[in-house]
């Protein structure tokens, strides 16, 4: 268990008081992970105006002076979703739970079919598309991250766990950003990377939480896997930022599904060939003022 000397406690739910009263302005926007960061976020394949935009602008950074905040007050913790609001969703969540029954195993059958997307997924540049309605991506199948976890966080909630997207960034490192989830069982709230299918526990079988992980590095490493857990290393969670979304506000955002753009293209081009030279800043972006 992690705490801070002025006894801020993660797993502690909601508050009244000083923590209520907090405005998270100074810590929220796309520009928390630095500028090489934001240049990489404006430059998003996805849709200018679309919901992974809308969600990376309203992230709020998790800091010593932002934890309270978010893990007391930030995210509700009740679901409020209507049956049958998203019938596609609920097929789907039917067969990702067949057999499960405590909330562990609700969260462990979201991971596992999360991360199955990835085996539909294509790998063909010219017909990679990103965005769109989380049954729209899980038609068409997607190892993307920002795709998956919010699939993951939908599918959470019709489960009804209480659940938000956390972005992640190693800031050391250039285009090193993912995206996971955190989902709030037992009266915590736990970490869970649904692309990779890693749901981070305490020593005691307890869900940890994203600034437990920062707080513990050994906790991080304790649940790699090899080469497919690639992001669960030390440095992916250097930086933190928290966002909420909620499968019942649908019409509130634009989803329009975007082709790869000559940015993102220009990355993954360089991935596929194993980097060399080294991973760097193609476009100069750490230099960008």
């Amino acid at each position: 268990m992690v705490r801070r000397s002025d006894g801020f406690n993660p797993s502690v739910g909601p508050q009244k008081g000083a923590d209520m009263m907090f405005d998270p302005s100074a810590y929220q926007g796309i520009g928390q992970f630095g500028r090489a960061y934001r240049a990489m976020f404006e430059n998003d394949a996805h849709a200018s105006a679309s919901v992974d935009r809308v969600l990376v602008e309203r992230m709020v950074r998790l800091c010593t002076e932002t934890a309270a905040y978010l893990y007391r007050n930030y995210t509700p913790t009740r679901v409020d979703y209507e049956r049958s609001s998203r019938p596609e969703l609920e097929t789907h969540l039917a067969k990702a739970l067949r057999g499960s029954h405590s909330a562990e195993e609700r969260v462990a059958g979201v991971a596992r079919f999360c991360s199955d997307l990835a085996s539909a997924a294509t790998d063909d540049l010219d017909a990679m598309r990103v965005g769109g309605a989380e049954e729209e991506i899980i038609r068409r199948g997607s190892d993307w991250c920002t795709d998956v976890a919010r699939v993951g966080c939908c599918l959470s909630q019709v489960a009804g766990l209480p659940a938000r997207l956390v972005m992640l960034a190693d800031t050391r490192q250039a285009y090193s950003g993912h995206v996971i989830i955190e989902v709030r069982r037992r009266g915590r709230w736990g970490a869970v990377d649904v692309t990779t299918n890693v749901i981070y526990l305490d020593p005691d079988g307890k869900p940890a939480s994203t600034w437990e992980l920062m707080k513990s590095p050994e906790l991080i490493l304790s649940h790699r896997r090899g080469d497919s857990t690639c992001y669960t290393t030390v440095g992916q969670f250097r930086a933190a930022a928290i966002s909420n979304y909620f499968v019942r506000d649908r019409g509130n955002y634009d989803y329009t599904t975007s082709p790869l753009n000559a940015y993102c293209r220009s990355i993954l081009e360089m991935s596929k060939r194993s980097w060399p030279g080294g991973l760097r800043w193609l476009h100069r972006e750490d230099a960008i003022f």
